[in-house]
């Protein structure tokens, strides 16, 4: 059955032509649908990484907004006489709205510590804004000429899945590596008060001139609330970030990854202590992080060691230890964040820990996915070292998974080769630390477990592995008697653990069934 024309409502007709009113309106849909995008990516992107969980996360937002959606688009259904004023008071709230909810969001969770009813309030606007935009949007259409109501609503969709589309590479590809979070949204904010300008140009004659004032008041305070908070968000900021550490903050930046931090105690020790923080989670103190690579690197070094490659690890202080060996000839340092490894060679504080590692000429660092790398790449090394990040999140996960494990045997280690795996605490995340056994094992591998003690971590463990069976930890002649912390007696005593922190039954965990995940928030929760 055809679907009859809509009349056109002749009270409403636009200053310019009608084809051209009609561009306008799908313009300004395009232009919607992708700051609505970005809005979403924005909330994700932030509690990713202020709060971990990135599934979660991402499921809470989605969900919200969607829902909050459909309520706008309920709620827009009785604004439909008045749809240029209409149009433009939604596009000046979301603008606002949207631009401030980065920020706001950021202060809830430094300052109140309130953020996640903050993101689900947040959520709820602009989820409720945006879904007002497309049933104000089509009755401009149906004012322009008679056309079908499938017609308007397939042109309509049309222009708003596109524009989702641009919005969705623009966030992570442009606005975030360019602008920054906080920013980004802001500039996002001004572009939806553009579109109700441009709209208002088109539509104005039916507004009259004191209606022309009254919207151009709107986005003129819009305007005004966004270039405030574009000058004050820096400083807000910064003040924000630095309530969440108890150092001072002396490099902070945002990547397309992961929010980088690093602190500098003043007065507490000698040398300064310098941490790093990867999404606000601690990688290492510089009075300790001597225990924790110490463990992790020269127990797999105890053998043939001539061609080394290191999964993670960033920083650079994994790749000195490995070469203190001169007959090391080659290493692979394998780090997924560029702004890491710049910040690991540029950095003085970062260089004088690594002993500017990674310029040595031994080694080539590759800007990849450590998943990735191994699939695509047919080099075999006589020592890997998984220096990888605890698998709280989804995307971290897959690293501690059969498959990836049975990448590394397969496609990276020699016959004769060594794998280490930094595998968390066996301590406040027992089943995560035991699971990473249980997966090796399911990888075919069999893993010798061991555990240092680290003061600014706390109890962490070690898996040794083996390409050609058990190897128990030891260390290379060229290092015994030389290092900080471990030697015979230590290494020695690594290996034994206390029932408190011995197996427990658990199952591997793989990339469709990612159980470690489940392991690490059980333990860690409970702290």
């Amino acid at each position: 059955m055809t679907v009859p024309a809509v009349p056109a409502v002749p009270a409403g007709r636009a200053t310019a032509r009608p084809g051209v009113a009609r561009f306008v309106v799908l313009a300004a849909t395009f232009v919607c649908a992708a700051c609505g995008l970005v809005y979403e990516l924005a909330l994700v992107t932030l509690g990713s990484y202020l709060i971990g969980n990135t599934v979660q996360q991402a499921s809470m937002v989605l969900g919200v907004m969607v829902f909050a959606m459909g309520i706008g688009s309920l709620a827009a259904k009785r604004l439909s006489r008045v749809p240029v004023p209409a149009f433009v008071v939604i596009e000046g709230l979301l603008a606002v709205a949207g631009g401030l909810s980065v920020l706001v969001l950021y202060a809830a969770f430094a300052w109140l510590n309130v953020y996640q009813p903050a993101l689900v309030a947040v959520a709820l606007v602009v989820g409720g804004l945006i879904g007002a935009e497309i049933p104000v949007l089509v009755t401009l259409v149906q004012r322009i000429r008679a056309q079908a109501a499938s017609d308007t609503v397939a042109d309509l969709f049309a222009a708003d899945y596109i524009g989702a589309l641009v919005g969705g590479l623009a966030f992570p590809f442009l606005l975030l590596p360019q602008f920054g979070q906080l920013q980004g949204a802001l500039a996002v904010g001004v572009a939806n008060v553009a579109a109700a300008a441009v709209v208002t140009a088109v539509f104005g004659r039916e507004l009259g001139r004191r209606g022309r004032a009254v919207v151009a008041a709107v986005l003129a305070a819009a305007l005004g609330i966004l270039a405030g908070a574009a000058v004050l968000a820096g400083p807000i900021e910064v003040s924000a970030r630095q309530e969440l550490y108890d150092d001072p903050i002396v490099h902070a930046e945002r990547t397309p990854y992961q929010e980088i931090v690093l602190t500098e105690s003043r007065g507490f020790s000698t040398p300064p202590d310098l941490r790093l923080f990867l999404n606000g989670d601690l990688q290492f103190s510089s009075l300790d992080e001597y225990r924790y690579h110490e463990a992790l690197v020269h127990p797999a070094m105890a053998g043939r060691r001539v061609k080394v490659a290191i999964l993670g690890g960033g920083d650079g202080l994994a790749l000195r230890e490995v070469l203190r060996y001169p007959d090391v000839e080659r290493v692979v340092e394998v780090e997924l964040d560029p702004g890491m490894v710049r910040l690991a060679r540029h950095d003085d504080r970062l260089r004088r820990l690594n002993a500017e590692a990674m310029e040595d000429p031994r080694v080539e660092v590759v800007t990849e996915d450590a998943f990735s790398w191994l699939r695509h790449q047919d080099e075999r090394f006589d020592v890997v070292i998984a220096d990888l990040p605890d698998p709280d999140q989804a995307a971290t996960a897959k690293l501690y998974s059969v498959e990836f494990y049975g990448l590394i045997a397969a496609r990276a280690l020699t016959a004769e080769g060594r794998l280490v795996v930094q595998a968390g605490s066996p301590y406040f995340s027992r089943e995560a630390f035991w699971c990473v056994e249980r997966t090796l094992a399911e990888a075919r591998l069999a893993p010798t477990p061991y555990q240092a003690e680290v003061p600014s971590f706390g109890n962490w463990g070690f898996f040794l592995v083996g390409r050609q069976g058990p190897v128990r930890p030891e260390l290379a002649t060229q290092v015994r008697g030389r290092l900080r912390y471990l030697d015979d007696s230590v290494l020695g005593a690594a290996t034994v653990f206390p029932p408190d922190r011995d197996r427990v039954p658990v199952e591997p965990s793989t990339l469709a069934r990612p159980r470690i995940l489940d392991y690490e928030r059980k333990g860690w929760r409970a702290y």
